[in-house]
């Protein structure tokens, strides 16, 4: 499936995916708040090269660190690190600029791509769906948030494994047609279904 990459469409897209598949089957469990209250900052860099990206990056951390209305920042980059394999490659990038920002313990990156692939898994594993999206993105978060959303939350231990039970229950061919339909026309468009 290829999915257009105009800005709004991303944007519009992102948003569905958000909606349906990270809160509507509550794979985070504390996300639905920021986004209704307006938190999560969905920015869709214009990238082209990994040095393009590490500068989004780059300017992306600094913008949440000086926007505390900003609870967390999807870094959507469809134009760059489209293949799985070269994306896994450049979170050693990632780290490097968390690193040499010293910001090691106060911003955490999240990973998610449409072919993300955990190590040792099948490729259609459904463990690899709870980090699959529709474009590559990298998830800015505040650690201090994140840890105090984790000591409010019963069996945040818990969390991992009942996703992928919850993906189980529902089966491949459903999490597949979910996440395709977040990059459909209806959701390009904002027709209802």
């Amino acid at each position: 499936m290829t999915i257009a990459t105009d800005e709004d469409t991303v944007r519009r897209v992102t948003a569905r995916w958000l909606e349906d598949i990270v809160i509507g089957l509550n794979l985070c469990p504390f996300a639905r708040p920021e986004w209704e209250a307006g938190r999560v900052r969905v920015f869709v860099s214009d990238a082209k090269t990994e040095p393009a990206l590490a500068e989004a990056l780059v300017k992306e951390m600094s913008h949440l660190l000086n926007h505390d209305k900003v609870e967390t920042t999807l870094l959507v980059h469809p134009g760059v690190l489209t293949e799985f394999e070269e994306y896994n490659q450049f979170l050693d990038q990632v780290d490097y600029v968390v690193s040499e920002l010293d910001l090691e313990g106060v911003l955490q990156v999240a990973t998610f791509h449409p072919d993300y692939q955990f190590f040792g898994t099948e490729p259609d594993a459904l463990d690899n769906f709870t980090n699959r999206s529709p474009y590559p993105m990298l998830h800015l978060l505040r650690e201090d948030s994140l840890e105090a959303a984790i000591e409010r939350h019963p069996d945040p231990q818990g969390i991992p494994e009942k996703n992928i039970s919850r993906l189980n229950d529902i089966g491949l061919d459903s999490v597949q047609a979910l996440l395709s339909a977040c990059g459909s026309q209806d959701a390009v468009t904002g027709k209802p279904e």
